[in-house]
């Protein structure tokens, strides 16, 4: 069970990388072979386990959710300790842009090479920057295939929703304040690919009021998983006996590490399942 303390940590994190500030350059250069690698991002983590580089990872944050045998926590969401960095002699830093831009430029001074990552804000985002980290690491043949794979799998995933109703959609991604995952965001494809209609706000900025939702009357409402908040906020929203949602009990919890940190496969079965919440007629 979450508590609420490190809810909050977990919630900035979210919206860090669901909804990202502006980016740094990627710089994709090849590696000559890099034997020692540190992620400083759960979803850096992902992608070089589906590349078979697991083996070189010798350093990762404290959210990844798989960590390599031998490898050390060096992060946690934003900051780094560069002394534990440095001290693991790395050939290659793969960092999130939610990473400390200083603590980049510490690393760097050191003769470190770390290559910043801008958070995607879309699945082509997602699969071209997956190629990019193929080209670095030497694996383009690799992420190529894994792409052309993903893509083949999301097409056939719209095509089966293709000829339903799409239901109005809201995902909510924080309880206090209330934050709703706007159109200009990752999750906005998971939305829209899976056959709905994201009822969040355009533009970047998910601030909504309750009243707002209530007004936009959703017929499907997605909480990412907040551990004790979720079942909380579901309970709350379940005492608006006239909401669409409510009235069809589709008022769903997920997980938010599903949502805000896909590989380009992870990307896929997310996806299968948001298409299956949305339209349950076509299992």
């Amino acid at each position: 069970m979450l508590f609420k303390g490190r809810y909050t940590v977990l919630f900035l994190l979210f919206l860090a990388v669901c909804f990202p500030p502006k980016a740094f350059t990627l710089e994709s250069v090849r590696t000559a072979d890099p034997a020692r690698i540190v992620s400083l991002g759960p979803g850096i983590t992902e992608e070089l386990y589906l590349l078979g580089l697991e083996d070189k990872i010798v350093g990762v944050t404290t959210y990844c959710r798989r960590v390599p045998a031998g490898a050390q926590k060096v992060a946690a969401a934003v900051d780094m300790s560069i002394e534990k960095v440095a001290a693991l002699k790395p050939d290659l830093v793969l960092a999130t842009a939610i990473i400390n831009p200083k603590g980049v430029e510490k690393l760097k001074n050191l003769g470190i090479r770390v290559v910043v990552f801008p958070a995607a804000r879309s699945f082509e985002q997602l699969c071209a920057q997956f190629m990019e980290m193929g080209v670095i690491l030497g694996k383009e043949k690799e992420a190529a295939l894994i792409v052309r794979k993903a893509r083949g799998e999301v097409d056939s995933v719209k095509r089966s929703v293709a000829g339903f109703a799409r239901p109005g959609v809201i995902v909510q991604a924080g309880a206090k304040p209330l934050w709703v995952a706007p159109r200009d965001s990752f999750i906005n494809d998971f939305v829209e690919m899976a056959g709905g209609v994201n009822l969040g706000p355009a533009g970047e900025s998910g601030g909504y009021s309750r009243e707002k939702v209530l007004k936009l009357n959703p017929e499907v409402i997605i909480i990412t998983t907040m551990g004790i908040v979720g079942d909380e906020e579901k309970s709350l929203w379940e005492k608006y006996a006239n909401l669409a949602a409510v009235k069809n009990k589709r008022i769903y919890i997920v997980d938010s590490d599903k949502f805000c940190s896909p590989t380009p496969e992870s990307f896929v079965s997310t996806l299968k399942e948001t298409a299956a919440l949305l339209h349950p007629e076509n299992e």
